[in-house]
Parts: C-alpha cells; sequence; structure tokens
C-alpha cells in the first residue's frame, strides 16, 4: 500500500501542477494579435517584443519569435516559430509521461498486493492447521484493499492524463491559429 499510496500523492500533484500552468498558458489577452498587429505597422517592433515579453504565454514567446526574424524570409520566420512552438508544447507536457506510468503501473502494485493477500491466506491455513473464516479473513482483506486501491489510483491517473492532454491539444490549436494569423498579418499590406 505504501507504494501505492507515494503514487497517488504523485499523481494528484503531478495534475494540479500541469492543470494550473496550462491554464495559465490559455490565458492570452483578447486583443494581443491586434495590438501587436498595430506595433508593427506603426513601426514599433521593440514595443511589440517587449508587449510579447509582457504577455508570459506560449503564443506571445512564438510571436515574439518571429517579431524578432522580421526583415528575413518569410520560411525563416515560420521555421523559427516551429522549433518555438515545439519547445513550448514540451514545456506543457512535462511529467506528463510521470502521470502516463502512474495510471498504467498503479493497477499492477495492486494485482501484486492480491498475490500477497493469497500468500498471507495459505500461510495462515498452514499455520493454522485448517480452513477457518479466522484465517482466511486477514489474507482477503490485504487482497481486496490493495486491488480497489491500485484500481482507483490506475484509474484517476488515466483520468487526469487524458483530461490535460485534451487540455494541452486545446492549448496547441490556439498556438497554431494565432501563429497563422501572425504569419497572415506578415504577408498583408499596409494599410
Amino acid at each position: 500500500m505504501w507504494p501505492l499510496a507515494l503514487m497517488t500523492v504523485i499523481a494528484v500533484y503531478i495534475f494540479i501542477e500541469r492543470f494550473l500552468v496550462i491554464r495559465k498558458a490559455s490565458k492570452v489577452e483578447e486583443h494581443f494579435l491586434n495590438n501587436i498587429r498595430d506595433s508593427i505597422y506603426s513601426g514599433r517592433i521593440e514595443a511589440a517584443v517587449e508587449y510579447c515579453r509582457r504577455s508570459h504565454t506560449p503564443t506571445a514567446r512564438l510571436v515574439e519569435k518571429g517579431i524578432k526574424r522580421l526583415g528575413k524570409p518569410l520560411k525563416e520566420i515560420e521555421d523559427s516559430i516551429e522549433i518555438v512552438g515545439k519547445f513550448e508544447v514540451y514545456k506543457l507536457e512535462k511529467n506528463m509521461p510521470i502521470l502516463s506510468i502512474i495510471a498504467g503501473i498503479a493497477p499492477m502494485f495492486g494485482f501484486v498486493g492480491t498475490i500477497l493477500g493469497v500468500i498471507r491466506i495459505f500461510h495462515d491455513i498452514s499455520l493454522a492447521g485448517d480452513v477457518s473464516i479466522t484465517s482466511v479473513s486477514s489474507g482477503l482483506y490485504v487482497k481486496m484493499v490493495s486491488s480497489a486501491a491500485g484500481l482507483l489510483i490506475g484509474m484517476f491517473a488515466f483520468v487526469c492524463f487524458h483530461w490535460l492532454n485534451i487540455m494541452i491539444n486545446r492549448q496547441v490549436q490556439k498556438m497554431e491559429q494565432d501563429t497563422m494569423e501572425f504569419i497572415d498579418m506578415l504577408q498583408e499590406p499596409v494599410k
């Protein structure tokens, strides 16, 4: 049960930490790209870069990289934004594999507890010399509790992993949409 308790603490910690990080990353100012557009079109490139730095979001870091590459071929700008985007996704996915491992291994630890419970049943029977409810009950208790705990922890980690993945996928789609809008903005004629 100690390994299962440790897995529970780790799963809860990773879920809460990742949830807060992803939620913070998804908060983008409503008029972020409009403000960037206005700054670039008015020639205030440094103001646009500074605005991106103050935003502290993945989208802002992608746009900042694009702004810093202004004047270079569009393909080079797109490539540099794509590279930064990959690093931003890696940051969002940090520790997610651990949550996935817990989802898979917690039920196995529960089944190990089941096996230990059965071993305990046979050990108690061998000591008592007969099969009675007293000699079987403590082993059955260990068996059932460890199986249930392992399954519940595994299900919790599984749900948390997939919920966070859904949040990450939404954020990645938003980042892609915003960067495409930024690239399109660079191709628009100045009004």
